[in-house]
């Protein structure tokens, strides 16, 4: 008898298809992500605290005031040729909403005068995460989404949220699920809440280079952790392609014995085969 034949699988039109992140910014989510990640530029983080700028401003003897902090933005910001070489800088809150010193233009507006996209860091640090040895979880949640919508308002158009991620041993304890699985899932409702409001999310899980680990370790650990945030960004319905991923560099630890100790040469090799392992090819 005639075997019978194989239904063929219906051709799904992916462009066409709903999705169940899209939002009214998308597309311009998707050209930010794409500048930010230009070719032969990088991204200028001025997110100084008040208090870390105060202490470089205590080693040149500079007082650590309002006018001084807006001074030396302006400096950075009106550097002829910046926007040749930076796409995007991370501001710190008040330098987002502060004015030049002629008091009418916008320090952002001097960002964008260059082609320079304006950013925001939006997380509120870290805390100790109960339950484990140490360990921390980032905190910032609960208001976001209204400071997003007022940074957006404000002229930013990307957003900054650092994850810290520790190896205490080479076992593989730590770090621990729960440390993974919370910094994740926070990265991953940062970005999403970020999207919504327009924001393009720099998904920061900083795996931390302090410890007497290998780069073995750190690689395997890095992948876990860079593979379990996708995990999430994938649950929570983030655009991969309005996204930016900022890992660290696999390497061995600060400590390490010198016979741990890897050659830059192996620290690219390890950091670039981590990323092909675990980086979705849609993020720019």
């Amino acid at each position: 008898p005639q075997s019978p034949t194989r239904p063929q699988p219906s051709r799904i039109d992916t462009m066409a298809a709903p999705r169940p992140h899209e939002n009214p910014f998308a597309a311009e989510l998707m050209a930010t992500a794409k500048a930010i990640a230009t070719p032969g530029k990088g991204i200028l983080a001025a997110d100084e605290s008040s208090g870390t700028i105060g202490k470089r401003f205590a080693q040149i003897n500079v007082e650590n005031v309002q006018e001084n902090r807006r001074a030396y933005r302006e400096m950075l910001f009106t550097t002829e040729g910046l926007g040749n070489f930076i796409s995007g800088c991370i501001l710190f809150e008040e330098t987002l909403f502060d004015v030049a010193r002629d008091g009418n233009t916008k320090l952002v507006d001097l960002l964008t005068k260059q082609g320079i996209i304006p950013g925001i860091k939006v997380d509120k640090g870290v805390q100790p995460l109960p339950g484990t040895a140490g360990e921390t979880v980032t905190q910032g949640i609960d208001d976001l989404g209204k400071r997003c919508a007022k940074y957006y308002e404000a002229g930013a158009r990307f957003a900054k949220w650092r994850a810290v991620l520790n190896i205490n041993d080479s076992s593989g304890a730590t770090p621990s699920p729960l440390s993974i699985k919370q910094n994740a899932e926070t990265l991953a409702r940062y970005a999403s809440i970020c999207q919504a409001n327009g924001l393009v999310p720099i998904v920061e899980p900083e795996v931390l280079m302090d410890g007497t680990h290998s780069i073995e370790t750190a690689q395997l650990i890095t992948e876990k952790v860079i593979a379990a945030c996708y995990k999430e960004l994938s649950d929570h319905n983030v655009m991969l392609e309005g996204t930016l991923l900022k890992p660290n560099m696999v390497r061995n630890g600060e400590a390490a014995p010198a016979d741990k100790k890897a050659t830059p040469a192996q620290i690219a090799a390890a950091t670039v085969q981590c990323l092909q392992r675990t980086g979705p090819p849609a993020v720019p």
